[in-house]
């Protein structure tokens, strides 16, 4: 579970609901500052569990960087309700879901005023595995694809199995009862001996409560459906390769999700722009937001 170093967004970002042709998603639409020179608008698909606030400390540097940014709450996700029916959440759907919220970005000039018609896409973990998807559908959509931690195929086994405990435990349990499960089970995260501090992590304030109230809002039935993908997701590299857009593989040096040698492969399948941020692990846009909102940028700015 992504831990974002705070749930209050910046002071250039401002949170309302997107209006798209496929419903309302939650967003935070970070806008360059008047005289900022506007180099384009930025997607951001946050991963399992997560939220739009995984990406609350990128958005900053990257309206200072000329750079729109909008993160969003998919369908099922914190902010954004969903159905019950999992079917709702197949991975056609939510990349439909992807092309609407692209669509309503693109032509939405009211809140952050006239940019560039230039959209990149991000998808982090099981995000950039429905951002791929979105792309093959219409890669004519994006400028750009960037895959943070998100690798070819299906998640490794020992996740896999970690994903089925969940899903079980959702449909048998309320989602307070899953929290206090989760929360027995999960380690404090490691303490700087000087600081006694988060390692990694600039921690702002205790931010168990907002974690926890993000969890209760989740919808069941999309952590179970979602969960099904990355447990049996096929490798798609082929089909994404020959796409002519440019690609960015971006992730820590340490990754449990899928192993760090394979986002290297495909990569190189994908000859694609390859960054690794050194000191971050599955998320480096909160292990590292500084280093990774440097990199995206340095991309961005290339093509």
């Amino acid at each position: 579970m992504s831990r974002p170093p705070t749930f209050v967004p910046p002071p250039c970002a401002t949170a309302y609901a997107l209006r798209t042709a496929r419903g309302d998603f939650a967003v935070l639409d970070a806008a360059p500052a008047s005289g900022v020179r506007r180099r384009g608008t930025v997607l951001l698909l946050p991963g399992f569990t997560g939220s739009k606030e995984d990406f609350v400390a990128l958005l900053e540097p990257l309206a200072g960087a000329g750079y729109r940014a909008v993160a969003v709450d998919g369908r099922g996700q914190y902010e954004t309700p969903g159905p019950d029916d999992e079917s709702a959440y197949a991975q056609s759907e939510l990349a439909q879901d992807v092309l609407a919220q692209a669509a309503a970005v693109s032509a939405d000039v009211g809140v952050s005023g006239p940019h560039p018609r230039t959209l990149h896409l991000l998808g982090h973990s099981l995000g950039g595995q429905i951002a791929r998807a979105a792309v093959l559908l219409d890669p004519r959509a994006f400028a750009t694809l960037t895959l943070m931690s998100s690798g070819p195929a299906a998640i490794a086994p020992l996740q896999q199995d970690r994903a089925k405990m969940l899903a079980d435990a959702v449909a048998a349990l309320s989602m307070d009862e899953v929290w206090q499960a989760m929360q027995a089970m999960e380690p404090p995260p490691p303490q700087d001996a000087q600081t006694g501090d988060a390692k990694g992590v600039d921690v702002v304030d205790d931010d168990s409560e907002a974690l926890r109230a993000r969890w209760l809002r989740h919808s069941p039935a999309q952590l179970i459906a979602t969960g099904r993908q990355l447990s049996t997701e096929p490798d798609r590299v082929a089909e994404l390769a020959s796409l002519p857009l440019p690609k960015h593989v971006i992730s820590g040096a340490r990754d449990d999700t899928w192993p760090v040698p394979l986002l290297d492969d495909m990569a190189e399948r994908l000859a694609a722009h390859r960054t690794v941020i050194h000191g971050a692990e599955h998320s480096p846009n909160t292990d590292r937001p500084d280093e990774t909102a440097a990199a995206l940028i340095d991309f961005w700015d290339r093509c």
